[in-house]
């Protein structure tokens, strides 16, 4: 049996694992839990009755957090032109193609988000070893294959959160730090619950939403209710 530590254990009390608690709920007695020497992480986790093992039940994607994630991404763009233009005027950190490329090559990877032109794809996709193992690969389904690299560049920077379901079935996200307030946690989890259940595949019948739950980097979580109405930000 895995040896808890102090602070884990410390923060077990009063959490009723047989409960499923509201966002609100949930997130208060996250809040409430005792504090580690840093600014946790929030993540959210859910569990899904698809089947990843069948390419049309994958659930992948990405969303803009309207409360921000409270990360500092470092977007890299590899585009020509006006696109290339675009990203620079939009903030992206480094702007290129064939010297950057040559760069991750030659293992540079000191960034978080990798955006490129479809045009530029074709060169990309050689380095598909190196950047696919670190989840760094653009893709049209999370928005950084594209020729708006100002929109793309602007949304990273904003708080883009991109994700992908694992091999048994569940799929987790950040949804910002522990030093946010209640309320922006609560935006930003409605935000989650919306776009995983948008991203439910057409094929998959029967309770798609298994079950959720809430946890900080160092916390035990915190079960959800999952029947809830869903609010979005307009």
């Amino acid at each position: 049996m895995k040896k808890r530590s102090k602070l884990y254990r410390s923060r077990c009390e009063g959490l009723d694992r047989s409960k499923n608690y509201s966002f609100e709920e949930g997130i208060k007695l996250l809040q409430a839990m005792p504090k580690a020497k840093f600014d946790e992480t929030v993540e959210v986790a859910f569990t899904l009755g698809i089947d990843p093992k069948q390419s049309d039940q994958i659930v992948r994607g990405a969303l803009v957090m309207p409360r921000g994630t409270g990360k500092t991404q470092r977007v890299v763009v590899v585009a020509d032109g006006e696109a290339a233009e675009a990203a620079k005027a939009a903030g992206a950190d480094e702007v290129g193609h064939q010297e950057l490329l040559q760069k991750m090559k030659g293992g540079w990877l000191d960034f978080d988000v990798l955006i490129a032109t479809p045009a530029a794809m074709k060169d990309v996709r050689t380095l598909g070893r190196v950047l696919g193992p670190r989840g760094l690969m653009p893709n049209p389904k999370t928005g950084t294959v594209t020729d708006d690299t100002a929109t793309a560049v602007k949304e990273a920077k904003a708080g883009r959160v991109e994700y992908r379901c694992d091999k048994a079935g569940c799929v987790m996200m950040p949804i910002g730090k522990l030093s946010f307030t209640a309320d922006a946690l609560e935006d930003n989890l409605h935000a989650a619950f919306a776009a995983i259940t948008r991203a439910r595949p057409s094929v998959v019948k029967g309770v798609y939403m298994r079950a959720a739950t809430i946890c900080a980097t160092m916390s035990p979580g915190i079960p959800l209710d999952v029947n809830v109405k869903i609010k979005e930000k307009a």
